[in-house]
């Protein structure tokens, strides 16, 4: 006497076929969408002073490297200190609301506690004079903070995003002639030069792709 119906007999399959479908598809949903493009591009917190990079860094014109000074001879980019601001804003804006955690830092001494937006893992090392020495300029990773009100992350920052910028470097080099639109805080540069010339550019450049390179 047969207790189980022989269409029982497809269920292995049918959960062996549910198993591999299911598995494929929750390996894309992490794959994808807990990716560093997903969970980091897009990211803006709110910072204790509304600072608009739009204003100081697009209209006004600023140069980054005037907050963000020894950033082509430090591997940190360094946030400006209370000093830094207040070279300006002791004539300029100096009865602004927004402006009081500025001016309190200034009285106290205690730093603004700024909330660090572009942060890699503590095992990936990253230097930023020796990307700006050969040419790479600040919009390639940090996008045209120029037209940010708030600052957020533009690119992915990921192993995989950096990789592909140092197998082919040409596209993201800019010539250090001396030509102020190729200046590296230039946001509005775009790459003109030929294939052959970017090659040229990245003749002498030869970014690490090995894991030392940026895992110390």
């Amino acid at each position: 006497m047969q207790i189980f119906p022989k269409t029982l007999n497809v269920l292995p399959l049918v959960l062996a076929v549910a198993t591999v479908i299911g598995g494929g598809a929750v390996t894309f949903i992490f794959w994808y969408y807990f990716s560093p493009a997903n969970l980091q591009v897009g990211y803006e917190p709110v910072q204790p002073v509304p600072y608009s990079h739009r204003l100081h860094a697009g209209e006004l014109g600023i140069d980054c490297r005037y907050c963000h000074a020894n950033v082509e001879r430090s591997s940190e980019a360094m946030i400006p200190p209370t000093q830094t601001c207040m070279g300006c804003h002791a004539v300029v804006k100096q009865n602004s609301a927004r402006l009081e955690p500025v001016r309190e830092s200034f009285r106290t001494g205690q730093p603004v506690e700024w909330v660090r937006v572009h942060k890699l893992p503590d095992h990936a090392f990253f230097n930023h004079s020796v990307h700006l020495n050969v040419g790479v300029g600040c919009v390639t990773c940090h996008g045209r903070v120029d037209q940010m009100e708030v600052v957020r992350v533009n690119q992915p920052l990921s192993m995989g995003w950096c990789l592909d910028c140092h197998r082919n470097p040409g596209p993201s080099l800019r010539p250090r002639d001396g030509d102020p639109a190729n200046s590296i805080t230039n946001m509005g540069w775009t790459q003109t030069a030929t294939a052959e010339e970017q090659q040229q550019l990245a003749a002498n450049v030869h970014p690490p792709q090995n894991c030392s390179g940026c895992h110390r």
